[in-house]
């Protein structure tokens, strides 16, 4: 999780959807059957996690909620996985409400004990921090300046980016709980299970790393690093194990509670689990062994590992990992910029066992996405609507849709119009729909301020018109004739006829060659809009104007 570690803020904010309702928003009460046959996948893992609380005879209390999980290594800055795990899980928890009614509680926990193993790219600072390579992120300078520690500002990070989505969670350290005693139980129960834990993760490491491994890694009482030492002995009856300083090669010894031992990390998360009772924690395909591993070692602390699914990674537009060396990322700041909260929420639900591919192009697409599911949830009978992506989205009480114009076909408008404003697009909207207003429609003003940005910096500059052919000129005066005849409030459907009937005229095979022309013409691009409908918001007139430049060669500089 190494991240850009500078003090960037969204360009947009962001809007809260856990917290609560909002004041237009009642919640909804489903029949039990319909529940109970509820095939959205964060029902499935609610129902996976029920039956796991049957079998363990657990009783969930105010005092002993259901526990959800999520982990975070702050060595970098919160991301878009980041983003994803939490708002994943929160689905999950919010179905498992309401199936059973029990109460939940989802902890946001902080690897911050872990050792520093190198300065980081993209902070200042760095002669600050080469001297304490090693230590616990929370024993580091911070390099802003802000906080007491390196690991503080990042958690204070981390916390600042889930609460402005408005999550619901409780933040753990894990050094508050190794130094406050709070993992002092389970660390003995490792230590008493310390050679069955050892030889079930033996198998899986190397050769070398096989000859010194022990689950435990003491904590430098001088230096604070924590220490990769050779184990020599340990005592269960006195709390401790014997080491190898590796400074002076002398014996050693530490008690492994209070915070002066830390476990190798796949040890510790099994002991986290056992430490706190964690019912419920996705992780990333990359983690899937270690899944295997920390659930055998639950197992021999005589616990029970929880469940949780394992979700794919995110790949690029070519289909290639994502990755911060590459460069090839999108940022939870980048979508925000572009696109709402609510379509990233729905990039996330979206099939979450299966690689997706996130790039700039994906965000129109989910904006549309849910505004589309959104309009359906209305109309739709209840056994539909606790399955549509929205009521998972928004908690249980989606909003209602207010959107007369779809996300794309106010991005074509904004390449068309070269707009460089709102009001550009508003003056064609107020025409297209009497009443319309960003005082009346704020989810549309969203919208159109996403439109011209998204415009202006992800279309303008690779925006590129091509000449039409000899054949294609004719074809598109064909076109400009079959509008000329059409009024200036024709529907939609009356225009989508027209410019279909030119097609067929020409005899385009397959007729999408006819509007691959249109988009490459008259939009400078390879796809587009339903023309029907994106020529009754432009305007007939104007698109008549429109094939006129793009004949005279105004629009790709050659004429026809």
């Amino acid at each position: 999780m190494d991240q850009i570690l500078t003090e960037t803020k969204p360009r947009h904010m962001v809007r809260k959807l856990f917290l609560k309702a909002r004041p237009d928003m009642s919640s909804h009460q489903f029949d039990a059957e319909i529940l109970n046959n509820a095939k959205a996948w964060p029902f499935a893992e609610a129902r996976t996690l029920i039956k796991r609380l049957e079998k363990m005879k657990a009783s969930p209390t105010a005092e002993q909620p259901v526990l959800f999980e999520t982990g975070y290594g702050p060595s970098g800055l919160p991301h878009i996985g980041t983003f994803g795990e939490v708002v994943r899980t929160s689905m999950v928890r919010k179905a498992f409400e309401t199936l059973t009614g029990q109460p939940t509680r989802l902890i946001c926990f902080s690897d911050d004990m872990d050792g520093l193993r190198k300065v980081p790219d993209n902070i200042p600072n760095k002669d600050m921090i080469a001297p304490h390579l090693g230590k616990a992120l929370t024993d580091v300078p911070d390099p802003f300046g802000t906080h007491n520690s390196f690991g503080e500002h990042n958690n204070a990070r981390l916390q600042g980016f889930l609460d402005g989505f408005g999550f619901e969670y409780d933040f753990f350290s894990a050094t508050e709980c190794y130094q406050s005693g709070r993992f002092d139980d389970a660390l003995l129960t490792v230590l008493n299970n310390y050679d069955a834990i050892t030889n079930v993760v033996l198998p899986t490491l190397g050769e070398e790393r096989r000859a010194t491994y022990s689950p435990f890694m003491p904590v430098c009482p001088d230096t604070r690093e924590v220490l990769q030492a050779e184990i020599t002995g340990h005592d269960v009856a006195a709390g401790t194990v014997e080491y190898i300083d590796p400074r002076d090669g002398s014996v050693k010894t530490s008690s492994v509670t209070g915070g002066q031992c830390k476990l190798q990390w796949k040890c510790d998360w099994a002991m986290r689990w056992y430490a706190l009772g964690v019912d419920y924690e996705m992780s990333g395909k990359d983690l899937s062994e270690s899944v295997i591993l920390s659930s055998k070692i639950t197992r021999i602390m005589g616990g029970t590992p929880p469940e949780g699914i394992s979700y794919e990674l995110f790949l690029d537009q070519n289909g290639e990992k994502i990755s911060k060396s590459k460069g090839n990322g999108l940022s939870v700041e980048e979508w925000l910029t572009y696109g709402t909260e609510e379509a990233l929420s729905l990039f996330m639900y979206n099939q979450p066992k299966r690689a997706k591919r996130l790039f700039f192009d994906v965000v129109p697409k989910m904006v549309d996405e849910y505004f589309t599911h959104l309009e359906k949830y209305d109309t739709a009978d209840d056994a539909a609507r606790i399955d549509n992506p929205v009521w998972h989205i928004h908690g249980g009480t989606p909003p209602k849709a207010n959107v007369p114009v779809g996300f794309s076909l106010l991005l074509n408008l904004a390449g068309v119009c070269q707009a460089e404003h709102p009001d550009v697009i508003w003056g064609y909207l107020t025409k297209y729909a009497e009443g319309v207003s960003p005082e009346s429609h704020p989810q549309l003003a969203h919208l159109v301020n996403y439109a011209v940005t998204y415009y202006q910096e992800r279309v303008h500059p690779f925006k590129t018109y091509r000449a039409p052919t000899a054949a294609e000129a004719e074809h598109l005066r064909m076109l400009d004739q079959k509008l000329a005849a059409l009024t200036a409030d024709s529907a939609a459907e009356d225009i989508q006829s027209a410019v279909f009937s030119v097609g067929k005229e020409a005899g385009y095979d397959p007729l999408r060659e006819w509007f691959s022309c249109l988009y490459q013409v008259l939009l400078g691009q390879n796809e587009g809009p339903r023309m029907g409908s994106f020529i009754q918001l432009y305007g007939v007139a104007e698109t008549r104007a429109l094939i006129l430049s793009a004949l005279s060669g105004e629009l790709s500089g050659g004429a026809a």
